[in-house]
């Protein structure tokens, strides 16, 4: 039984101030992840910065995943989009991958979502990647046709590509 209990991945909580500033090498490692990728340079060129971070950590939409060697897994930061629950980012440290500690901070933000009145979930992401959309599909996301994007949807996507995404890979989904 004590063997099974470690296994399981920790309980996602609310981040620290003093936590914040581990969370963009976090956000590089991940985006290792994607060398090669068309969307690589994006990643690598542009990150979270600390202020966001805080912003996230105020409105209490900002958690992380604890590694079970110390330090942290993963995180999940999200907002308020068009009256709708907004997965901003969410990175797991690659050596801490595949442990459903970023299973376990998506299902935790969206329950968070629910008990505030949030009717659905929005978020951006590749629609390419085994780790991006198929996974988010497997946790009850549809792709939005652009035709049904809202205005926040349609303004996060421009900023997309005003960075140079690809953005023939690129997807909105929603999760009622």
């Amino acid at each position: 039984m004590a063997g099974s209990a470690r296994s399981k991945s920790p309980e996602p909580r609310a981040a620290r101030a003093d936590e914040l500033g581990v969370l963009p090498a976090i956000e590089r490692r991940a985006g290792e992840l994607l060398k090669g990728h068309p969307a690589y340079t994006v990643f690598a060129g542009h990150g979270l910065d600390l202020q966001t971070l805080q912003e996230g950590l105020q409105r209490g939409q900002l958690w992380v995943v604890d590694a079970a060697d110390g330090g942290i897994a993963g995180y999940l930061l999200a907002g308020e989009l068009c009256g709708e629950f907004h997965v901003l980012q969410m990175d797991v440290d690659p050596m801490h991958a595949r442990r459903g500690h970023g299973r376990a901070l998506l299902r935790h933000a969206l329950g968070e979502a629910k008990a505030l009145g949030y009717p659905a979930a929005v978020l951006t992401t590749l629609s390419d990647v085994p780790w991006n959309a198929d996974f988010y599909a497997s946790e009850g996301f549809a792709v939005v046709p652009q035709a049904e994007w809202s205005y926040g949807l349609r303004a996060v996507m421009a900023e997309e590509a005003a960075l140079g995404f690809p953005m023939h890979l690129r997807v909105a989904m929603r999760r009622v």
